[in-house]
């Protein structure tokens, strides 16, 4: 099993930068793919990065792509999501869910879920 707590969002402005952070307790996290995932308002979740156990593999949404960048540290429980040059549609409530699969953009493959961190960017 295991336990997702998201820290790290904020109230930002446009062309900001913030660094989320995932941590996870158990010792299966190491065996896990991860990924974020927002949510805006009236819009459906979506899978904005997503990392292999061994960090080898990295995806990210082309909406995100050169800005964002996801990593782990599996020595310490934790992944993190550096947001840079952040715009206004990056608003949403982020979530890290460890993923059930070696990678699916779909949540119903995701085992594990964080309750979420809010982002909010202003103009």
């Amino acid at each position: 099993q295991v336990q997702l707590v998201e820290s790290g969002g904020g109230l930002v402005q446009a062309g900001g930068s913030l660094r989320l952070t995932c941590a996870a307790s158990g010792r299966a996290f190491s065996t896990y793919a991860m990924g974020w995932f927002r949510q805006a308002p009236g819009k459906e979740r979506e899978l904005v990065a997503h990392i292999s156990w061994s960090s080898g593999n990295t995806y990210y949404a082309d909406a995100v792509k050169g800005r964002f960048t996801i990593s782990r540290d599996n020595a310490e429980n934790t992944l993190y999501l550096q947001m840079h040059s952040l715009k206004i549609e990056d608003t949403g409530v982020y979530c890290c869910a460890a993923d059930g699969t070696p990678y699916s953009d779909s949540p119903h493959e995701y085992d594990y879920w964080g309750k979420g961190t809010q982002v909010t960017v202003s103009s």
